[in-house]
């Protein structure tokens, strides 16, 4: 059992698109399952599964939730939960949503889709500000073990949200600022040691919490009409990870909020399990046995 390949590939791909799905007939999930694992390698198309889900085809899972809606400080972190997500991986847009519309019918009748976001790389994997994002990934071995459950059903856990940016005010302060917003120089993207506490490099360290939380991050650039911002996509073999250091960034454990949400703020949020793939296909018995 392997985790889904999408998640250790580098770089991002130069294109991708987010595509969430409400449940619709529990019924039909059987067979709408059964069809979209064949169209999904778990490399040019990952999956992730959300709780009403699972819940309804009777697979409990321990280490799976509903993403928290969050609040603290004057920070609202929403929680807008989906029963399925299918990240799409590629270089053409057209190819994507020909593919999108192979899992729609797929799916259907059982989940119809609620959102679809179209994502892309910007520069060799940075954030519309112009910081590279990522810097911090585990690789390698270190990678793997940080995204493999290595419990039954096994696979991996994701979280997924949009952050809304506002450019205008970022790119409006000194240079030395945002860097200390960001916690790194944008001229070399080293790391600022007397950057504030509030600096997200700090507030977002993955070796500075009990225990060490890390995940790989796979987040990339969208931009919706007028709206720009950040599909934030975090992998791990828990939630817990992720989880610490969200609660950090909104000051839960010292008060001390992260610098980013001068600029930025999230409005969405889900979690999801995300199935190992075994011979280039989705490893779904665990799942479909009752469904």
């Amino acid at each position: 059992m392997k985790c889904q390949k999408a998640i250790l590939v580098e770089p991002v791909p130069p294109l991708a698109r987010h595509v969430f799905f409400a449940l619709n007939e529990p019924k039909q999930l059987g067979a709408a399952l059964t069809r979209l694992a064949q169209l999904v390698d778990g490399e040019a198309t990952l999956v992730g599964f959300g709780v009403s889900l699972l819940q309804a085809v009777d697979m409990p899972l321990d280490k799976l939730r509903v993403f928290p809606a969050l609040s603290n400080q004057g920070i609202d972190v929403p929680s807008t939960q989906h029963a399925l997500w299918c990240w799409l991986r590629g270089d053409d847009r057209g190819e994507l949503l020909y593919r999108t519309r192979a899992i729609e019918k797929a799916l259907a009748p059982a989940l119809h889709i609620v959102q679809v976001t179209d994502a892309f790389r910007y520069l060799s994997g940075h954030d519309l500000s112009g910081y590279e994002d990522g810097t911090e990934n585990p690789v390698d071995a270190a990678a793997v073990e940080a995204v493999s459950d290595v419990q039954a059903p096994y696979g991996s856990y994701a979280a997924v949200q949009h952050w809304e940016h506002n450019l205008d005010f970022f790119k409006s302060l000194p240079q030395n600022e945002q860097d200390h917003i960001i916690g790194r120089r944008l001229s070399d993207n080293e790391e600022i040691e007397d950057a504030p506490e509030s600096a997200h490099v700090k507030r977002t360290a993955m070796e500075d919490f009990e225990p060490e939380a890390f995940v790989v991050r796979r987040s990339m650039p969208y931009i919706d009409g007028d709206v720009a911002g950040l599909v934030f996509l975090a992998f791990g073999h828990s939630l817990d990870a992720f989880e610490m250091q969200l609660k950090r960034m909104i000051g839960m454990d010292d008060g001390i909020t992260d610098g980013l949400y001068r600029f930025s703020r999230p409005v969405t949020g889900g979690y999801y399990w995300c199935p190992p793939v075994k011979e280039g296909q989705l490893e779904l018995s665990a799942l479909l046995k009752n469904a």
